[in-house]
């Protein structure tokens, strides 16, 4: 018996959100997440109030631990799509969705309600640390600037752990997934700028960076938050895409 399009929206995404929400690691994750995040903004801010008073950035010590704090969004995103295939839930998963292209499309849908609020809070939560410490010796900003540079974070976690999930779809294997994602955010693009410095801005890590990050007064060819937003989306378009095709081809 055919089931209307929306009927199906409605009951996959009931049933991605449930499973999400009650997979203990998605909360192990995104608290272990936030309490790095706050390890890390201490230490920075900590080495922010030795330095000359009126110097520091709120805004940019706030930001400095996005690059560890991506690895937590990486984790989820794998363990998002990876989970199901540890125990062999997948079967059932199919079995009751059979609608393959409908269910991996929304399963980042789920992914994303959940990233979202969880990436602004833990964001935020650096931010303010940062200025409740450094409100008396840093330089000013404005409420919109952080606005902004809240709202880049949050869209570039999201996207990261968007990305992570879809990888996670192509491989299907929680280890090898994390070992191909770490290994690329943290080995592969740090040293690229050294074999292809006109290309890595393109990367998706990079490119993404600008959505919160300022750029330095040096640095040139710079993109800007827009420019970096739309290479991270489409980056994440594409492997998503390429992970739907592949997952209605293949056996469960």
């Amino acid at each position: 018996m055919s089931v209307p399009s929306s009927k199906k929206i409605t009951l996959i995404l009931g049933a991605e959100l449930d499973k999400l929400v009650t997979l203990p690691w998605t909360w192990l994750t995104l608290m272990g997440t936030f309490i790095l995040n706050l390890v890390l903004a201490a230490a920075f801010t900590s080495v922010g109030l030795q330095g000359e008073a009126g110097t520091q950035s709120v805004l940019d010590t706030g930001l400095a631990s996005m690059g560890y704090l991506q690895a937590g969004f990486v984790i989820l995103g794998i363990l998002a799509t990876c989970s199901e295939y540890a125990g062999g839930q997948i079967r059932t998963t199919l079995t009751t969705m059979p609608w393959r292209g409908y269910q991996l499309s929304i399963k980042h849908f789920a992914l994303a309600a959940i990233t979202i609020p969880a990436a602004f809070i833990i964001a935020a939560s650096g931010v303010l640390y940062t200025f409740l410490r450094m409100r008396d010796t840093a330089v000013g900003f404005e409420i919109d600037t952080m606005i902004k540079a809240l709202v880049g974070a949050t869209g570039f976690l999201t996207f990261t752990a968007l990305l992570s999930a879809a990888v996670g779809a192509l491989i299907r294997r929680t280890t090898p997934a994390l070992v191909v994602l770490l290994g690329y955010y943290y080995v592969v693009s740090p040293f690229s700028g050294d074999f292809l410095p006109a290309f890595k801005k393109y990367f998706p890590d990079t490119a993404g960076s600008y959505m919160y990050l300022r750029p330095s007064p040096n640095e040139i060819n710079v993109l800007t938050p827009m420019q970096g937003a739309g290479i991270l989306m489409l980056w994440t378009l594409i492997i998503i895409t390429a992970a739907i095709v592949f997952y209605r081809k293949r056996d469960a």
